[in-house]
């Protein structure tokens, strides 16, 4: 039995659906055309790679509940592996040295989650410090990676697909949010299978996962494995959709403490609070110290705006989480609640979940 056409169109009316379509729609056809270079150069394309980044990193953390601190270092994998695959094999298509690139990270990925085995928690954690520190030397100690650069710094190949070439702000804004959609889509197609059900009972409780037939190896080790590869396709889209000349130096320790800052702020085991966490961290700091520049500048120097301006993220940081302990996510969720209260009753029942 069918089900009737009125049903089928209420159901893409719900804000799961709704929300992100609305969001494609203006970050395909207003965005690029109305933005300047500095919001889609700076702000945005920033933004779309650290938000992916994030997304891995909650896979592995908010939803297998494996904690690491090695996520700069899988970043880095993927943007030297995606130029070594470039500069080698010439006739292989970007997409391909794309693809490569997060398959290599996984690899790595799989490798420094083996302690995971034996090790949990804060333990776990700082075994992953291993990942962060070891790639960065091997990247600095072994000139190959960097195509004999003494410095260790490439520089970003033309992003080109089937003849196609995103250049200037708007298509390696474009390339970004298109490599980011996809991957979010199969990042979500894969929590809804068993292997995302097995990721959360994994989390809630170890053993009695393992008692109702988890295969608690093979799922921790598939969670890192996932996790690097979406880490290593954003370290790609960092190094040459933004930067687009790196060093090693730039996937440090920070970086990680950085990935793993999104993902709490934003909320854990929340595909949108990758993005929300990501938009606090990465374009609000920006548009606050322009505000800042543009009503302050007269009065104080650069020095003082900026401290000011982390004094004031940092306020804003541990208000939020004694406020909320899930992050954005939830206080997004609260105040769409209230709305949906507040609208007619026949807009009420269209978007019922």
């Amino acid at each position: 039995m069918t089900r009737p056409a009125r049903s089928i169109a209420a159901g893409w009316l719900t804000p799961s659906y709704l929300a992100p379509a609305i969001l494609l729609i203006v970050a395909y056809g207003v965005v690029p055309f109305a933005g300047s270079d500095y919001l889609l150069d700076a702000m945005l394309t920033p933004f779309l790679a650290l938000a992916l980044a994030a997304l891995g990193l909650n896979l592995l953390t908010g939803y297998a509940g494996q904690v690491s601190l090695g996520s700069a270092a899988f970043l880095a994998v993927g943007a030297y592996a995606a130029y070594n695959f470039n500069l080698r094999l010439h006739e292989l298509p970007f997409l391909v040295s794309l693809v490569a690139a997060g398959l290599v990270a996984a690899a790595i990925g799989m490798v420094f989650g083996l302690p995971s085995l034996r090790l949990r928690g804060f333990y776990l954690a700082v075994s992953t410090l291993a990942a962060q520190f070891f790639v960065q030397w091997a990247l600095t100690k072994f000139e190959w990676f960097s195509n004999n650069n003494p410095s260790g710094v490439i520089d970003a190949p033309p992003l080109s697909v089937a003849g196609l070439t995103f250049s200037g702000a708007a298509g390696r804004y474009l390339f970004s949010l298109t490599v980011v959609a996809v991957v979010t889509l199969l990042a979500i197609r894969l929590l809804r299978l068993q292997v995302g059900r097995n990721f959360i009972a994994l989390r809630d409780h170890e053993t009695a996962a393992k008692v109702l037939g988890v295969p608690l190896l093979r799922t921790k080790l598939l969670a890192f494995g996932v996790s690097s590869f979406i880490i290593g396709i954003a370290g790609v889209l960092w190094a040459f959709a933004y930067l687009r000349t790196v060093e090693p130096a730039g996937f440090n320790l920070d970086r990680s403490f950085e990935i793993l800052f999104i993902i709490i702020i934003g909320g854990l085991a929340s595909i949108r609070g990758a993005f929300l966490g990501a938009a606090f961290m990465v374009v609000f700091p920006l548009l606050l110290s322009r505000l800042g520049a543009a009503l302050l500048g007269d009065v104080f120097d650069s020095g003082v705006l900026e401290m000011s301006q982390r004094i004031v993220i940092g306020a804003l940081i541990i208000g939020l989480l004694i406020a909320e302990p899930r992050g954005l996510i939830a206080l997004v969720d609260r105040l769409a609640e209230r709305v949906l209260r507040r609208s007619p009753r026949w807009f009420r029942r269209s978007t019922q979940f």
